[in-house]
């Protein structure tokens, strides 16, 4: 199965293709231009370099939110129109459940955060067994203090993925911070996360905003 994945819910635009779990080629620009002046190049580069062609895509990914209002729309119309153009299938995953499929890797408590506004974020916490991603809690809107208050919670330490890293910051110490090349949203991670996904029509698509807040 070939899966495209785009993530376009915040200051990063990304890609990916993978084919039977493995990933094909992936590419990331953080940009101060729209989504949508590079994301259907980003792709059609993508997976021409890979050496498959459009049609081949058995599902096409897009991440729904939380994020951005403006580009989320985007992902998910371009991710909408491929599916409906080939007749194929779709799947629409968290922001926040992308951003914990970056550190699948890991065994742990993982926190997916991102800033929102003033002291809240989108905060979603999850658990990793070092091969697979499982929801712990759903995905909401917090402020720092009760996002700090969860993390100490635990009795063991909690990674933090996403941009809210530097709010909790000033709430909480002890948390370990994911690295630099998997802190931010990745369409790799919706990639891993659609795989697990069962997919649906194209127009069945949609967005997830939370609240109306714009990030990124």
């Amino acid at each position: 199965m070939i899966v495209l994945a785009v993530d376009t819910s915040g200051s990063t635009a990304s890609c990916a293709l993978t084919e039977n779990g493995t990933l094909l080629g992936y590419r990331m620009l953080y940009t101060k231009r729209a989504h949508s002046q590079i994301l259907l190049p980003m792709v059609r580069d993508l997976i021409a370099e890979t050496g498959h062609t459009v049609q081949e895509v058995d599902v096409f990914a897009a991440a729904n939110g939380p994020g951005s209002y403006t580009g989320l729309r985007i992902g998910i119309s371009a991710m909408q129109a491929l599916a409906f153009a080939g007749n194929k299938k779709c799947a629409g995953i968290s922001t926040l459940e992308g951003l914990a499929w970056n550190l699948c890797g890991r065994t742990g408590i993982l926190c997916a955060c991102l800033a929102a506004r003033k002291n809240l974020c989108y905060c979603a916490f999850f658990e990793s067994s070092g091969r697979t991603v499982t929801r712990l809690t759903d995905d909401a809107v917090l402020e720092a203090g009760d996002i700090a208050a969860q993390i100490e919670h635990y009795s063991e330490p909690v990674m933090v993925i996403g941009d809210g890293t530097a709010i909790l910051r000033e709430s909480c110490e002890g948390f370990l911070e994911a690295p630099m090349h998997l802190r931010d949203q990745s369409a790799c991670g919706i990639a891993m996360a659609a795989m697990q996904t069962e997919p649906v029509p194209p127009e069945a698509l949609s967005v997830s905003y939370l609240q109306a807040v714009k990030i990124g």
